[in-house]
């Protein structure tokens, strides 16, 4: 028997088998599942033959919704959170109704399991011992100050980058950090055509710029500043 409480439930970044036995079953046993996308967790929760009713919870309706969420939550509701893909709150919705829960007294319960930058990172080479996560960039306001500061970290840090602002970010990389410094690019990770590269920033651009349209999610890990 579940208690009431939000389970945060990581889902699959590609690859459909990498999901836990233990999320399954709460997907199948909460009353309601809480979804970023409600069309992408509907083909999830189908290939599981999962039938919980869904409702959208998302970056432009959270602030909405969040309250009628907790109200439900207090008078014993059981839900599960789920983000596109992924462990929801990395650079996804997910924090502002977790805080809310912890605000109303809410137990919150997050579940382990797939996200994309702990593969790419690991699987890149590059030292993993202490690292830092940035997520996404800002487009334009505060971009160039945050590259500066990136571009000085002793520790290796990691962004998430959209497909078609991948080259211009390796640039921009480049020039701040160095074109010799090396960095890798993960996409499409878990898939079929999953990529993982490392090189040095200036020839990973030149690879990808010869790429007639790069697809997939993008994780690039680039090593920290080197002491003189």
């Amino acid at each position: 028997m579940l208690l009431a409480m939000l389970y945060i439930v990581p889902t699959p970044i590609g690859n459909m088998e990498d999901i836990t036995l233990r999320a399954l079953r709460i997907l199948k046993e909460v009353q309601l599942v809480l979804a970023e996308d409600t069309r992408m967790t509907k083909k999830l929760l189908a290939h599981y033959e999962i039938d919980t009713p869904l409702r959208s919870f998302h970056a432009h309706n959270e602030h909405q919704v969040t309250a009628n969420i907790i109200a439900q939550l207090n008078q014993g509701a059981q839900m599960a959170l789920v983000s596109d893909a992924g462990t929801p709150g990395i650079s996804d919705p997910g924090f502002l109704l977790a805080r809310a829960c912890h605000e109303a007294g809410v137990t919150v319960s997050a579940l382990p399991g797939a996200t994309a930058f702990v593969p790419a990172l690991v699987a890149s080479g590059l030292p993993s011992d202490k690292f830092h996560f940035e997520g996404f960039l800002p487009h334009k306001k505060g971009r160039q100050t945050r590259l500066e500061y990136l571009s000085n970290l002793p520790n290796t840090f990691i962004l998430y980058e959209s497909p078609h602002r991948l080259v211009k970010c390796l640039g921009q990389l480049a020039e701040h950090c160095g074109a010799e410094r090396e960095a890798c690019v993960a996409r499409e990770l878990s898939k079929v055509y999953e990529e993982i590269r490392t090189d040095n920033l200036a020839d990973l651009k030149a690879h990808f710029e010869q790429q007639a349209k790069v697809k997939g999610e993008i994780v690039i890990v680039v090593s920290g500043k080197k002491k003189k």
